[in-house]
């Protein structure tokens, strides 16, 4: 019975991984072109953008909140990056500014940021909840975007060697190592994610307010500067994945980034976080981006109807949310508090 409780187990913490394994698995046998190397690139490059943005999910969810504005960032960001290589131009000086893409990149990343630290300071200091201080903003953000390109696209995003702003499309389109480049930058956010959660107090203080927040409060946890910080992180990790879209498709639009916040929440509980806050890993998370990355890449290699695509990728997020419910409903007790535990009484009260 033991041996079937720890496969069971294993099983359960491990299901991300596994289920990554079963769809590798199932759709090279329908299709020869699935596990190419070629194609294998590709898929990792869609599923950077995705990754991108559940890792600053997951730092959110860990401390018991959720960003729903991240796919608006996204896309505001993306278009603010267009407009910035199109070119800005000063009327009254008559004199248009050709800004080079380091600043661009500079610039939309401290866009994404800020719309973090707006949701940060309205949840934090104002006490609005998540779910509805994101989703205000989820609407400003992609109300703005819309208002600068008044519904149209910015194109054409190369920019010109005689003005200086080229190097855009390097973000979609080069490769280092044969890796492209959103992959790598993927690979270096969730390596610095990893280190600030697992070696740093930052991340200390996250787990320990994401599980108990007044706890944490009375243990000494600044916890309203962690509480800004991580939407602030969140912000900054949208802003990075519009950068890479727009210059997949070197064209910045305002409704990119389109329901991208249910996908970054999805892979966050495909990866085995708890909802509630204060369990998750960044492995887990990326495991879960991959999971829906591959999936839906694998249903539109072997034909499957677009809405076909979303039955599927639903049904693995319902699926997820159960296993999660199974994995963490066995926590322990909270014992009865006393006189010797302060917190306990505190909390009680």
């Amino acid at each position: 019975m033991s041996g079937d409780f720890e496969l069971g187990r294993l099983l359960l913490e491990g299901r991300a991984f596994f289920a990554l394994i079963v769809i590798v698995l199932v759709f090279s046998i329908l299709s020869p072109y699935y596990l190419s190397v070629s194609n294998f690139l590709t898929m990792a490059s869609h599923v950077a953008i995705f990754g991108i943005l559940a890792v600053g999910m997951l730092l959110v969810i860990l401390n018991g909140g959720i960003d729903l504005s991240v796919g608006s960032t996204l896309g505001l960001c993306g278009v603010i990056a267009g407009f910035l290589m199109q070119g800005v131009t000063f009327s009254a000086l008559g004199y248009v500014l050709y800004p080079p893409v380091w600043v661009v990149v500079v610039l939309t990343c401290a866009l994404g940021g800020f719309v973090g630290l707006v949701n940060g300071v309205l949840i934090a200091r104002f006490k609005v909840p998540a779910f509805v201080a994101t989703l205000g903003v989820m609407y400003v953000a992609r109300g703005v975007a819309l208002l600068i390109t008044n519904g149209l696209t910015y194109n054409d995003l190369g920019g010109k060697a005689e003005l200086g702003n080229t190097g855009f499309n390097w973000l979609g389109f080069n490769h280092l190592f044969g890796i492209p480049i959103g992959v790598l930058v993927l690979v270096v956010v969730a390596i610095v994610a990893n280190l600030v959660l697992t070696r740093t107090a930052f991340g200390r203080w996250l787990y320990a307010s994401g599980g108990n927040e007044r706890a944490a409060e009375l243990s000494g946890v600044p916890v309203k500067p962690v509480q800004i910080s991580v939407y602030v992180l969140s912000g900054v990790c949208a802003g990075m994945a519009g950068l890479i879209l727009s210059s997949q498709l070197t064209s910045a639009g305002p409704t990119a980034g389109i329901s991208y916040e249910l996908t970054a929440i999805a892979a966050v509980v495909i990866g085995g976080a708890a909802l509630t806050g204060g369990r998750g890993t960044v492995r887990g998370t990326l495991l879960g981006a991959f999971v829906i990355g591959f999936l839906s890449d694998g249903l539109v290699i072997i034909g499957i109807s677009s809405y076909w695509q979303t039955v599927f990728t639903g049904a693995v997020i319902v699926l997820a949310v159960l296993l999660n419910a199974v994995q963490y409903r066995r926590r322990p007790k909270t014992p009865r508090p006393t006189k010797d535990h302060p917190t306990l009484v505190s909390k009680a009260s």
